[in-house]
């Protein structure tokens, strides 16, 4: 089965796709920008509900949990920079460009380009990763839920050049997605035993911070480097379990 967030996402991607195809129009500049308004302002819901939910008990304690989320990020930065996974995307994101660009001056093999740019461009963002862990782990599609929405309006968008090649990238990206969520719930009975409970109670409120960073970028309020912050998924319950 499906997980629920994938499901959504590819839903968003298939509607969105159908209704680009359908209604063959550019939205107007003012268009996109409500709708990005609105969608930045449905992240930062997400995000930061996602984190307040997830700290918990005395004042003393709240604090020691914010404090581990900091270090986590901090520590997760450092190790993405080591690792260099933005510049990676980065490069991903750059050679999507360059083959939309190529496929919109000539109209020759669409649907080949299609399928291969939208699906880097689907997958490779942080929050496929980041929403992934959270529905594997807790049961929290509300982020994929939110990238449905944002993949769904850009699938509108590529079917003007892409036709239908752009709406089959909904395949790879069930599968990828659903194999890092199925990968995440192998590991949930771990997190969900009472004795860990604080270890995913640090993973979500770490990754509800990340969310609200990606609306910040969504708003063009501020620019982040998110998937380097992605080991800090890592590091938040690594701290939480040494600093018993």
């Amino acid at each position: 089965m499906i997980p629920v967030g994938t499901m959504l996402n590819a839903i968003g991607i298939i509607a969105g796709g159908i209704l680009g195809l359908l209604l063959r129009r550019q939205m107007t500049t003012a268009t996109q920008l409500a709708l990005k308004g609105m969608l930045g302002v449905l992240v930062i819901y997400v995000g930061l509900s996602t984190a307040w939910a997830s700290l918990g008990g005395g004042f003393g304690s709240v604090i020691k949990q914010l404090f581990i989320v900091i270090l986590a990020l901090t520590l997760g930065r450092i190790t993405g920079r080591l690792l260099g996974i933005q510049k990676s995307l980065n490069k991903l994101g750059q050679y999507a460009k360059e083959r939309f660009t190529k496929a919109a001056d000539h109209q020759s093999n669409r649907w080949s380009e299609g399928f291969v740019t939208c699906t880097i461009l689907y997958c490779v963002g942080p929050m496929a990763i980041l929403g992934s862990i959270q529905d594997g782990l807790d049961g929290r599609w509300q982020t994929l839920g939110a990238k449905a929405v944002i993949d769904g309006l850009a699938t509108m968008a590529f079917v003007g050049t892409f036709g239908w090649g752009a709406i089959a990238a909904v395949v790879p990206v069930v599968a990828y997605q659903g194999t890092i969520t199925f990968a995440a719930k192998t590991l949930a009975p771990f997190f969900h035993d009472p004795a860990n409970g604080a270890l995913l109670h640090s993973i979500n409120a770490t990754g509800g911070l990340l969310v609200f960073c990606i609306a910040l970028v969504i708003l063009e309020l501020k620019k982040f480097e998110i998937a380097d912050y992605l080991p800090s998924l890592a590091w938040a319950p690594l701290i939480t379990w040494l600093w018993k």
